[in-house]
């Protein structure tokens, strides 16, 4: 299997080191490897849209290596323009601010920043994922992308709280009020206890593509002016998206 990803990875090369279409015969003889041991790796690297065919039956890169390329400039963007919107709240606030992404029925987080007097949530960069059904984070791009929805039902919609939508009516019921009011919540509703208030980050083109949030202790959250926070993270993840190219009429 490793085997495999390497090969894919070095044919992948090939692309960007030499010509933009190459041949069955070529990819081969580059790589010193028999032409019917290549045809195998380039078939399956067609299906998954890694690579196409052109008219001359030459292989070319696909639209997912675009796809791919597109967030990792999305999330090197985000990074630089997140970091002092981020120290902001989290030196102002007791708590921890995420920017996250969609990820197969589940939430990856892609930035985190920690206030120096906050407990440190256990979460890690690209490692970490949480439900999103059970997050803040997560019912927001659920709510501006409605197809991400079946992938969640798929993954199964655990309960770890009493406070966890574990009914997909109920889910869908809850988005609707999200996509009305721009913003979501997750009160207790995942394993870490906390509360989150987050809001969508849009691509130039508008769609909602990750989200901001601001987590605490629930009952940091009690005790300070939740309107002013949960203002602060809405003019943070506005901010954000224009800053990436989001343009408001």
């Amino acid at each position: 299997m490793i085997a495999s990803v390497s090969k894919m990875a070095q044919i992948i090369d090939l692309f960007f080191e030499s010509e933009s279409a190459l041949s069955n015969k070529q990819i081969a003889e580059m790589l010193d490897l028999p032409v019917s041991s290549v045809h195998h790796f380039l078939k399956t690297m067609c299906k998954e849209n890694i690579l196409m065919q052109d008219k001359n039956r030459k292989y070319r890169l696909g639209w997912r290596i675009l796809e791919w390329s597109n967030k990792v400039m999305y999330q090197q963007e985000m990074n630089e323009k997140v970091a002092p919107i981020a120290a902001n709240l989290v030196n102002r606030f007791k708590g921890s601010v995420h920017v996250g992404m969609f990820d197969n029925g589940q939430v990856r987080f892609i930035f985190k920043s920690v206030s120096p007097h906050s407990g440190v949530l256990p979460t890690y960069i690209g490692v970490t994922r949480f439900p999103a059904h059970a997050t803040s984070i997560g019912k927001v791009l659920l709510a501006y992308n409605p197809s991400f929805v079946k992938a969640v039902e798929q993954h199964g919609m655990q309960k770890f709280t009493k406070n966890t939508i574990s009914d997909i009516g109920d889910l869908k019921k809850e988005l609707q009020v999200i996509h009305k009011q721009g913003f979501a919540v997750s009160n207790g509703e995942n394993e870490t206890g906390t509360f989150g208030i987050a809001a969508p980050i849009k691509s130039y083109s508008g769609q909602v593509i990750a989200a901001f949030n601001f987590v605490c202790a629930v009952d940091y959250i009690q005790e300070h002016n939740y309107q002013l926070i949960l203002n602060e993270v809405i003019r943070s993840a506005q901010i954000i998206s224009r800053e990436i190219g989001y343009i408001t009429f």
